[in-house]
């Protein structure tokens, strides 16, 4: 299961709405190689659904991820933070043994 944050769902759906996406594109995170830790996160706005897709919904939110992503993305939380320290989503994420300081890649 991958969740979502009410910051992180809010967050979402007026960014899709300013981007002039429909109600029909999901939001689809997967892990790609890279970033000074390793692996990087990707959060894009998808209307595809593929065949190997793993669909979470939360919160009204569907999650679309790959299934080479999901092992690494299992019992996984989006978060939206905007405070002072940073703005920006956020994943945390229970897998990975150690993350960079702007949270956006990751080890296990």
């Amino acid at each position: 299961m991958i969740s979502v944050t009410n910051k992180a769902k809010d967050k979402l759906s007026a960014l899709r709405a300013k981007e002039g996406y429909s109600e029909e594109f999901n939001v689809r995170v997967s892990v790609k190689g890279g970033g000074c830790s390793g692996l990087m996160y990707d959060l894009i706005f998808d209307q595809n659904i593929r065949e190997e897709d793993k669909v979470f919904e939360d919160k009204g939110i569907k999650i679309l991820v790959d299934k080479k992503s999901l092992l690494y993305l299992l019992g996984t939380t989006l978060d939206f933070s905007d405070g002072l320290n940073g703005k920006g989503f956020q994943f945390i994420n229970p897998n990975a043994s150690r993350t960079c300081g702007c949270g956006e890649s990751f080890a296990v």
